[in-house]
């Protein structure tokens, strides 16, 4: 079983390049990690977490998903301001093989980040729809990429702005630490 895991910002621009550059990413990662089955590992946040997971079932419709969730559902499902978004929240946790329940946390930052720091504990990959940015926020995703990194992780970086396009590069693919 390959393990992926995801990262990613909330705000996304120019949802075609990022998935097209997704696509790509998962086509490398195949050629790479021969596996048989995969495991999708993603926290369903909105934004790279969602996007990221429906082009893996777009390419890997067996996939299974394992949810490590940085709250309970209830007070996660605040994060989500519109109705659509909690309700693709529960459609997509309803199709996870495995939920994760929160590990205790003093606030919600620290949630978060223990959340991305259950899905490097399981992921053999990482797919990271990131700036490139060094980390901003405790949790957030430069900080998840420079975990991974110090990690040894292998990281498909799909180059993505957070609430902006980053131009030529949006939705370009670098690779690190494959074989």
């Amino acid at each position: 079983m390959l393990y992926l895991g995801v990262t990613g910002h909330r705000f996304l621009t120019r949802l075609d390049l990022l998935q097209a550059g997704i696509r790509r990413a998962l086509v490398e990662i195949e050629r790479a990690y021969h596996a048989e089955q995969w495991a999708v590992i993603s926290s369903l946040a909105e934004g790279a977490d969602r996007l990221a997971v429906q082009c893996v079932w777009e390419h890997r419709p067996q996939a299974h998903l394992i949810v490590p969730l940085p709250l309970p559902a209830e007070a996660y499902e605040r994060d989500f301001h519109k109705l659509e978004s909690r309700q693709e929240f529960r459609s997509l946790l309803r199709r996870a093989t495995e939920i994760m329940d929160p590990a205790p946390a003093p606030t919600r930052r620290e949630a978060y980040r223990s959340a991305g720091l259950r899905i490097l504990d399981r992921a053999a990959v990482l797919l990271a729809l990131w700036d490139g940015k060094p980390p901003r926020l405790r949790g957030g995703t430069g900080d998840i990429v420079a975990l991974a990194r110090s990690r040894g992780l292998p990281l498909a970086w799909v180059h993505s702005g957070n609430r902006a396009n980053l131009g030529a590069e949006q939705g370009q693919v670098s690779l690190e630490g494959f074989p």
